[in-house]
């Protein structure tokens, strides 16, 4: 059959009905003939490093400590170069960087060069590993089901690949048919093998898929095209790539889930393939032991479970916050007013409807309509604010500003609401309406790193409070910036000395910025070591430009510079995120449920009310189980309602004013006066403690007790 008979084979393939075997055996010729043309374009390769072994002209590699390795030009590989090191490390290694360039390890050098070796425990390894694995991943899901595959990106950890299969759907039955087929393609240790072709030979090879051709046809016209082989199966990729599928001892399937075509909702439904390799099985289970573990603390089940929030599809993407949620929440954005109030801010309020003139001013109705919602008022457009900076630059330059007044700290908690595709909302995580601890500082120039510096130094307090770990970056001027290179030069220094005055270790990452002004990246770290951006601080140049904002100096005007900065970003996300960090056991500071009073009897009620009040008297979250029940069960299910502290009473502790006090860890700590009892909880709350302070309060004050006896004799 020739290729156009293949194209209109697949093409006219009717889905519906169809078994997954009648698919893949109408696809095998296609599949077949990838993998002709594939060789015919590779044996350009294969003749052009027999020629290059002919001419045998010598380069030279030079390896990161300085030494060097001869090679020839054309044949040599950094796989040769590194069994000439060592057997060892050519088992290991699983990329190589040429110049600073990803480079196959089977892929020959064309000249004298820099190499450096990257093995899986490398972040060039990983993505390597992840990637390749990718494509044995599409190969298992062409050959069992006869998909049309689109695109498999590796990701932080792991990898998918997004296929199309009309309207039949893949589930948790076929995750074990998948894993079957990706072992065996591991076990037979298929080569990866890469060729350069033409815009044309790319076109030919991918007439069944309209995916990949429209992927072909919107690459640039200089662009390089690439396609690599493993098996049967022939992608478009840039790659790099594993010399071989051997490397992957370990695999798993992940997930399955629906995803679009490019990621709109109005294009071909697609099913989306997770899974996730390693190079042995003691690190696949460490993986799956702690996915086990995030599910345990996931804010979507904890979040249900203990009664703080909910969704509903009347409202896709915008949370409802019950009583007790509503109670975390309110002390987050507490916390942030209190480090307002430290630092000098002022807290403004602003209008959730603009006028579109204000989007096309700031330049978001060119770049972000789309994220948007819009409607219509009185024949005019207005949509809803997706961030505050808009507005807060209608508050700077609503009257005459002096350089005095400089810097101005405007901070706001507004509601905001961005258009997600109902498809890309995750919890707390990806929602649609939200709020954060935004702030924007005008500020004169030279007083960009003072502002910076204090900014770091808040969120580090405040991340401190959490106990949340973090990493920072600088990211520099991209190609194609925005305004003078003497002011960006001038930032990016002050963005540097703030990051030095700071104490922490910090890397670069050149030509990151964004084309409006450089920016610090902030990444934070949970209590399983999981990535998550949330801070930032950034420099904008171009906002006062848009707006004409200006500011009076004793020699005329000068142009303000905008810091965009927010400590815990999205409060709805920073509430997942420490959901999870917590795992549900919220420190007593930010507690939905601090206390529960528990009677032993009936007769005990009356004086459980009235320690209930005195809690409560101290602004504590308190409550009183009065239920007819056993004073055992009243205090597990407290335990497990995650109260910080269960109080039992009975007619002793009603005699005595006290209470006998118990931790959620079941640790019994005695009888205590009430008035005691709330000075050591309110010295824990108003401290912030991640620890109890009554536990270490009971030891002190046990420690008292013994050495009484000896003071008084």
């Amino acid at each position: 059959m020739g290729e156009d008979g293949v194209a209109a084979a697949v093409q006219g393939l009717s889905l519906e009905g169809a078994s997954f075997q009648e698919i893949v055996n109408a696809k095998k010729p296609y599949y077949a003939k990838r993998v002709e043309l594939f060789e015919q374009y590779r044996a350009r390769d294969v003749a052009a490093v027999e020629a290059a072994k002919a001419a045998n002209v010598p380069i030279t590699v030079v390896l990161p400590d300085g030494a060097k390795k001869s090679g020839v030009k054309g044949v040599t590989t950094p796989l040769d170069v590194a069994n000439d090191i060592s057997k060892s490390l050519a088992k290991k290694v699983v990329v190589a960087k040429v110049d600073g360039e990803e480079w196959d390890m089977f892929r020959p050098l064309e000249g004298d060069c820099t190499l450096s070796l990257h093995s899986f425990d490398d972040p060039e390894g990983k993505e390597t590993f992840w990637h390749s694995s990718a494509h044995v991943l599409g190969q298992a899901l062409e050959l069992e089901f006869g998909v049309d595959l689109t695109i498999g990106p590796a990701l932080e950890e792991g990898f998918y690949y997004d296929c199309h299969m009309g309207d039949k759907v893949l589930g948790d039955p076929e995750r074990s048919v998948i894993e079957k087929r990706i072992e065996s393609i591991v076990k037979e240790g298929q080569r990866f093998d890469r060729v350069v072709v033409s815009r044309d030979e790319a076109l030919a090879m991918f007439t069944e898929n309209k995916f990949k051709i429209e992927i072909i046809n919107g690459l640039p016209a200089d662009a390089t095209i690439s396609l690599y082989r493993v098996g049967p199966m022939v992608d478009l990729c840039t790659g790099p790539h594993l010399p071989s599928t051997s490397f992957l001892k370990a695999a798993a399937v992940t997930n399955v889930s629906r995803a679009f075509w490019r990621a709109d909702v109005t294009k071909e439904p697609l099913q989306r393939v997770y899974g996730i390799t390693f190079p042995d099985s003691k690190q696949l289970k460490e993986y799956q032991h702690r996915i086990e573990e995030a599910k345990k603390r996931d804010h979507r089940n904890v979040g249900v479970q203990q009664e703080l929030f909910f969704f509903h599809p009347l409202s896709p993407g915008s949370c409802f916050f019950l009583p007790h949620g509503g109670r975390i929440y309110n002390t987050l954005v507490e916390l942030m007013r209190e480090k307002y109030w430290e630092y000098e801010y002022e807290e403004v309020v602003s209008p959730n409807i603009y006028n579109f003139d204000l989007w096309k001013t700031s330049g978001h109705a060119d770049h972000y309509r789309e994220n948007m919602f819009a409607f219509d008022v009185e024949k005019a457009e207005y949509g809803l604010k997706p961030m505050n900076c808009p507005g807060h630059c209608i508050m700077f330059g609503n009257r005459v500003r002096s350089y005095r007044e400089l810097p101005l700290r405007l901070a706001d908690f507004g509601v905001l609401h961005r258009n997600e595709y109902s498809g890309a909302l995750s919890g707390l995580t990806r929602v649609r309406r939200f709020q954060q601890d935004d702030a924007h500082i005008f500020c004169r120039p030279d007083q960009v790193m003072g502002e910076v510096k204090s900014f770091l130094q808040m969120m580090d307090e405040v991340y401190g409070i959490f106990g949340l770990d973090y990493t920072m970056a600088l990211s520099t001027r991209p190609e194609g910036y925005l305004g003078e290179l003497e002011l960006w030069n001038k930032a990016e220094a002050a963005l540097e000395e703030a990051l030095n005055s700071t104490g922490r270790e910090w890397v670069m990452n050149p030509g990151d910025g964004a084309f409006y002004g450089p920016k610090i990246d902030i990444t934070v770290y949970d209590a399983l070591r999981r990535k998550f951006q949330c801070a930032t601080v950034q420099l904008d140049f171009q906002l006062p430009i848009r707006f004409d904002l200006t500011y009076a100096t004793e020699a005329g005007s000068e142009r303000p510079v905008i810091v965009h900065r927010a400590v815990l970003g999205s409060i709805e996300r920073m509430y997942a995120i420490l959901t999870e960090h917590y795992a549900g056991k919220w420190p007593l500071w930010l507690s939905p449920r601090q206390v529960m009073v528990v009677p032993i009897s009936e007769a005990s009620y009356e004086y459980a009310g009235q320690v209930r009040k005195a809690l409560r008297a101290a602004h504590f979250h308190v409550d009183a189980d009065v239920t007819d029940r056993k004073m055992q069960k009243k205090v597990r299910e407290a335990q497990l309602a995650q109260y910080n502290y269960i109080l039992v009473v009975g007619e002793q502790e009603k005699e005595n004013g006290t209470v006998n006090v118990r931790t959620r860890d079941n640790v019994v700590h005695g009888m205590h006066k009430v008035a005691d009892l709330v000075a050591v909880l309110s010295k824990e709350r108003d401290s912030r403690s991640q620890a109890s302070a009554f536990a270490s309060h009971a030891d002190s004050q046990q420690q008292e007790q013994q050495q009484q006896p000896a003071a008084d004799s």
